[in-house]
Protein backbone atom coordinates (compact mmCIF):
# COMPACT_ATOMS: atom_id res chain seq x y z
CA UNK A 1 0.00 0.00 0.00
CA UNK A 2 1.66 3.63 -1.01
CA UNK A 3 -1.18 5.68 0.38
CA UNK A 4 -4.17 6.18 2.88
CA UNK A 5 -6.11 8.82 4.29
CA UNK A 6 -8.58 8.95 7.12
CA UNK A 7 -12.11 11.00 6.33
CA UNK A 8 -15.23 12.03 7.58
CA UNK A 9 -18.53 11.23 5.60
CA UNK A 10 -20.27 14.72 4.54
CA UNK A 11 -22.89 13.52 2.64
CA UNK A 12 -24.07 12.60 -1.47
CA UNK A 13 -25.10 14.85 -3.63
CA UNK A 14 -24.10 14.63 -7.84
CA UNK A 15 -22.01 16.54 -10.29
CA UNK A 16 -22.19 16.93 -14.05
CA UNK A 17 -19.09 16.50 -16.09
CA UNK A 18 -18.05 18.20 -19.25
CA UNK A 19 -20.72 16.30 -21.34
CA UNK A 20 -23.71 16.66 -19.51
CA UNK A 21 -23.46 13.24 -18.06
CA UNK A 22 -25.10 13.04 -14.20
CA UNK A 23 -22.66 11.07 -11.85
CA UNK A 24 -23.41 10.39 -8.26
CA UNK A 25 -20.59 10.91 -5.39
CA UNK A 26 -20.44 10.75 -1.79
CA UNK A 27 -18.77 13.49 -0.49
CA UNK A 28 -15.45 12.93 2.14
CA UNK A 29 -13.87 15.57 4.30
CA UNK A 30 -10.06 13.97 3.87
CA UNK A 31 -7.73 15.00 6.47
CA UNK A 32 -5.55 16.46 7.19
CA UNK A 33 -4.17 14.30 8.79
CA UNK A 34 -0.82 14.12 10.87
CA UNK A 35 1.75 11.53 11.67
CA UNK A 36 2.29 11.15 15.23
CA UNK A 37 4.11 8.14 15.13
CA UNK A 38 6.68 6.09 12.43
CA UNK A 39 7.41 2.40 13.46
CA UNK A 40 10.37 0.24 11.86
CA UNK A 41 11.70 -3.16 11.97
CA UNK A 42 14.05 -2.46 14.39
CA UNK A 43 11.92 -0.97 17.07
CA UNK A 44 8.47 -2.45 16.28
CA UNK A 45 8.74 -5.61 14.10
CA UNK A 46 6.96 -4.15 10.95
CA UNK A 47 7.11 -1.19 9.13
CA UNK A 48 4.08 1.31 9.51
CA UNK A 49 2.53 5.06 10.06
CA UNK A 50 0.41 6.04 12.76
CA UNK A 51 -1.42 8.97 11.76
CA UNK A 52 -4.24 11.07 13.53
CA UNK A 53 -7.50 12.65 12.54
CA UNK A 54 -10.28 14.78 13.56
CA UNK A 55 -10.43 16.73 16.86
CA UNK A 56 -10.91 16.07 20.66
CA UNK A 57 -10.91 17.82 24.23
CA UNK A 58 -7.38 17.76 25.44
CA UNK A 59 -9.44 16.69 29.03
CA UNK A 60 -10.41 13.75 27.17
CA UNK A 61 -6.66 12.90 26.02
CA UNK A 62 -4.72 10.29 28.76
CA UNK A 63 -1.27 11.14 29.25
CA UNK A 64 0.21 9.00 27.36
CA UNK A 65 -1.83 10.36 24.00
CA UNK A 66 -0.66 13.65 25.13
CA UNK A 67 3.05 13.59 25.47
CA UNK A 68 2.30 11.69 21.49
CA UNK A 69 0.52 14.64 20.11
CA UNK A 70 2.94 17.41 21.75
CA UNK A 71 5.83 15.39 20.05
CA UNK A 72 4.18 15.39 17.11
CA UNK A 73 3.45 19.31 17.30
CA UNK A 74 -0.31 18.61 17.03
CA UNK A 75 -1.92 21.75 16.30
CA UNK A 76 -4.81 23.02 19.05
CA UNK A 77 -7.36 25.31 19.22
CA UNK A 78 -9.72 26.42 21.99
CA UNK A 79 -13.47 27.48 21.58
CA UNK A 80 -15.23 29.19 24.12
CA UNK A 81 -18.59 28.08 24.68
CA UNK A 82 -21.25 29.37 26.94
CA UNK A 83 -18.38 31.73 29.05
CA UNK A 84 -16.08 28.20 29.37
CA UNK A 85 -12.78 27.68 27.21
CA UNK A 86 -12.56 24.39 25.87
CA UNK A 87 -8.79 23.50 24.33
CA UNK A 88 -8.94 20.78 21.62
CA UNK A 89 -6.00 18.68 19.51
CA UNK A 90 -6.92 19.28 15.93
CA UNK A 91 -6.01 15.81 14.60
CA UNK A 92 -6.21 13.38 17.97
CA UNK A 93 -10.11 11.97 18.10
CA UNK A 94 -9.21 8.95 15.33
CA UNK A 95 -5.30 7.48 15.66
CA UNK A 96 -4.83 4.45 12.95
CA UNK A 97 -1.95 2.46 11.14
CA UNK A 98 -0.77 2.65 7.44
CA UNK A 99 1.65 0.20 6.33
CA UNK A 100 2.79 1.93 3.41
CA UNK A 101 5.55 0.59 1.25
CA UNK A 102 7.55 3.91 1.81
CA UNK A 103 6.48 4.06 5.48
CA UNK A 104 10.41 4.87 6.25
CA UNK A 105 10.01 8.42 3.96
CA UNK A 106 7.54 9.57 6.57
CA UNK A 107 8.52 11.77 9.47
CA UNK A 108 6.73 12.73 13.00
CA UNK A 109 4.27 15.63 12.37
CA UNK A 110 4.04 15.09 8.72
CA UNK A 111 1.05 15.88 6.97
CA UNK A 112 -1.35 13.86 4.82
CA UNK A 113 -3.85 16.09 2.62
CA UNK A 114 -6.28 14.94 -0.07
CA UNK A 115 -4.46 15.98 -2.85
CA UNK A 116 -2.14 12.60 -2.09
CA UNK A 117 -5.06 11.41 -4.28
CA UNK A 118 -6.41 12.23 -7.87
CA UNK A 119 -8.82 11.95 -10.08
CA UNK A 120 -9.31 8.63 -11.79
CA UNK A 121 -7.83 6.78 -8.90
CA UNK A 122 -9.33 3.64 -7.87
CA UNK A 123 -9.83 2.73 -3.94
CA UNK A 124 -11.46 0.89 -0.97
CA UNK A 125 -13.43 2.72 1.26
CA UNK A 126 -14.23 1.07 5.03
CA UNK A 127 -16.19 2.16 7.07
CA UNK A 128 -18.81 0.51 9.59
CA UNK A 129 -22.65 0.83 8.05
CA UNK A 130 -25.67 2.06 9.76
CA UNK A 131 -27.14 0.57 12.25
CA UNK A 132 -30.73 -0.84 11.95
CA UNK A 133 -31.71 -2.41 14.95
CA UNK A 134 -33.42 -5.32 15.54
CA UNK A 135 -35.42 -6.52 12.22
CA UNK A 136 -37.13 -9.25 11.21
CA UNK A 137 -35.99 -11.78 8.58
CA UNK A 138 -37.67 -10.15 5.49
CA UNK A 139 -35.54 -6.71 5.79
CA UNK A 140 -32.72 -8.55 7.52
CA UNK A 141 -32.36 -11.94 5.21
CA UNK A 142 -34.13 -10.48 2.11
CA UNK A 143 -37.15 -13.88 2.30
CA UNK A 144 -40.37 -13.70 1.42
CA UNK A 145 -43.55 -13.35 3.90
CA UNK A 146 -45.70 -16.27 4.20
CA UNK A 147 -49.30 -16.73 3.04
CA UNK A 148 -51.41 -14.04 3.40
CA UNK A 149 -54.78 -16.16 4.01
CA UNK A 150 -56.86 -16.07 6.97
CA UNK A 151 -55.81 -19.80 7.74
CA UNK A 152 -51.95 -18.97 7.95
CA UNK A 153 -49.94 -18.83 10.88
CA UNK A 154 -47.75 -16.84 10.31
CA UNK A 155 -47.34 -13.84 7.39
CA UNK A 156 -43.95 -12.21 8.07
CA UNK A 157 -42.21 -14.79 10.00
CA UNK A 158 -39.27 -17.09 8.94
CA UNK A 159 -40.94 -20.10 8.50
CA UNK A 160 -39.77 -23.49 9.26
CA UNK A 161 -36.57 -23.28 11.69
CA UNK A 162 -36.14 -26.66 11.36
CA UNK A 163 -37.47 -30.60 11.63
CA UNK A 164 -38.98 -31.89 15.18
CA UNK A 165 -37.82 -35.35 16.16
CA UNK A 166 -34.28 -35.15 13.64
CA UNK A 167 -32.46 -33.62 14.04
CA UNK A 168 -34.43 -31.72 17.07
CA UNK A 169 -32.28 -28.47 16.41
CA UNK A 170 -31.81 -25.35 15.16
CA UNK A 171 -28.52 -25.33 12.70
CA UNK A 172 -25.63 -22.58 13.71
CA UNK A 173 -25.84 -19.82 11.32
CA UNK A 174 -30.13 -19.82 10.62
CA UNK A 175 -31.08 -16.81 9.40
CA UNK A 176 -33.44 -15.50 11.63
CA UNK A 177 -33.93 -12.12 13.17
CA UNK A 178 -32.00 -10.14 14.73
CA UNK A 179 -29.56 -6.88 15.05
CA UNK A 180 -29.33 -5.38 11.64
CA UNK A 181 -25.88 -3.27 10.03
CA UNK A 182 -23.63 -1.55 12.65
CA UNK A 183 -20.92 -4.32 11.06
CA UNK A 184 -17.55 -3.13 9.44
CA UNK A 185 -17.58 -3.02 5.35
CA UNK A 186 -15.81 -2.59 2.96
CA UNK A 187 -16.22 -1.37 -1.01
CA UNK A 188 -13.86 -2.31 -2.94
CA UNK A 189 -12.78 -1.02 -6.86
CA UNK A 190 -14.55 3.15 -6.21
CA UNK A 191 -13.21 5.54 -8.48
CA UNK A 192 -12.61 9.50 -7.06
CA UNK A 193 -14.14 11.47 -9.46
CA UNK A 194 -12.84 14.74 -8.38
CA UNK A 195 -10.69 15.97 -5.48
CA UNK A 196 -10.53 19.60 -4.08
CA UNK A 197 -7.30 19.94 -1.92
CA UNK A 198 -8.15 23.74 -0.28
CA UNK A 199 -11.75 22.29 1.04
CA UNK A 200 -9.76 18.52 1.55
CA UNK A 201 -12.73 16.91 -0.16
CA UNK A 202 -12.77 13.98 -1.92
CA UNK A 203 -15.79 13.14 -4.11
CA UNK A 204 -15.71 9.57 -4.60
CA UNK A 205 -18.06 7.80 -7.24
CA UNK A 206 -21.08 5.98 -5.73
CA UNK A 207 -22.18 5.18 -2.10
CA UNK A 208 -19.66 4.63 0.94
CA UNK A 209 -20.95 2.96 3.83
CA UNK A 210 -21.69 4.77 6.98
CA UNK A 211 -24.01 7.30 8.02
CA UNK A 212 -23.18 11.51 7.50
CA UNK A 213 -20.54 12.32 9.93
CA UNK A 214 -18.71 8.61 10.71
CA UNK A 215 -15.00 8.15 9.76
CA UNK A 216 -14.23 6.35 6.58
CA UNK A 217 -11.05 4.61 6.13
CA UNK A 218 -9.47 5.05 2.05
CA UNK A 219 -7.00 3.27 0.81
CA UNK A 220 -5.57 2.37 -2.49
CA UNK A 221 -7.30 -0.60 -3.89
CA UNK A 222 -6.23 -3.65 -4.05
CA UNK A 223 -8.38 -5.21 -6.87
CA UNK A 224 -7.60 -2.58 -9.72
CA UNK A 225 -9.82 -3.65 -12.86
Amino acid sequence: MKKAILATKVGMTQIFNEDGVLTPVTVLQAGPCVVTQVKTEENDGYSAIQVGFGAIRKKLVNKTKAGLFDKAGMATKTIEKKGNKIDYYCQGRFLREFRFEDAADYAVAQEIKADIFQAGDKIDATAVSKGKGFQGAIRRHNQSRGPMAHGSKYHRHAGSNGSSSDPSKVFKGKKMPGHMGCKQITVQNLEIVRVDPENNLILVKGAVPGPRKSLVTIKETVKAS
